[in-house]
C-alpha cells in the first residue's frame, strides 16, 4: 500500500495561495493594461485636438481643453506608475508563491518515487518467494 506524502495538506495550502497570487497578478495586469488604454486615448486626443482657431474665444477654449488634457495626461501617467509597480508586487508575489509550490512539488516527487521504489522491492520479494517455492515444490516431485 503506497503511503500518502506526509506534507500534502501543506502542498495543497501552497497551490490555493499560488493561484491566489497569480489572480491577483493577471488583476494587476489587467488595470495595467487599461489604464496604458486610456493614456494613450487621451494622447491621441491631446494630439488631434484643433491646431487653427479663427477667433479669440475659440483659442481660449482650445488653450483651456488642452490644459485640461495635460493635466488629465499627467493624472493618468500617475496611474500607470501606480499599477506598473502594483504589477511588479504582485510578480514577486507570484513567483515567492510559485517557488514554494516547486519546492514542495519535489519532496511530493522524490516521496512517490521513494514509495514506487519500496513497493517494487516488496513485490520482487514476493515474486522471490514464490519462485523459491516452486522450486523447492519441484525438486521435492523429483526427488519421489
Amino acid at each position: 500500500m503506497a503511503s500518502r506524502f506526509p506534507l500534502a495538506g501543506l502542498l495543497r495550502l501552497q497551490r490555493l495561495r499560488e493561484d491566489s497570487a497569480a489572480s491577483e497578478l493577471a488583476a494587476a495586469n489587467f488595470r495595467t493594461s487599461a489604464s496604458r488604454a486610456r493614456q494613450g486615448a487621451a494622447r491621441d486626443d491631446l494630439a488631434n485636438s484643433p491646431t487653427e482657431v479663427s477667433t479669440g474665444a475659440a483659442l481660449s477654449a482650445v488653450a483651456a481643453a488642452r490644459s485640461s488634457s495635460r493635466s488629465m495626461l499627467a493624472d493618468l501617467n500617475a496611474v500607470v506608475t501606480d499599477h506598473q509597480a502594483a504589477a511588479r508586487q504582485a510578480q514577486a508575489a507570484f513567483s515567492a508563491a510559485r517557488s514554494q509550490s516547486v519546492r514542495l512539488e519535489k519532496l511530493e516527487a522524490k516521496h512517490d518515487e521513494r514509495v514506487a521504489a519500496a513497493d517494487l522491492r516488496t513485490e520482487q520479494t514476493v515474486l522471490d518467494e514464490l519462485a523459491a517455492g516452486a522450486w523447492h515444490r519441484g525438486r521435492n516431485e523429483s526427488r519421489r
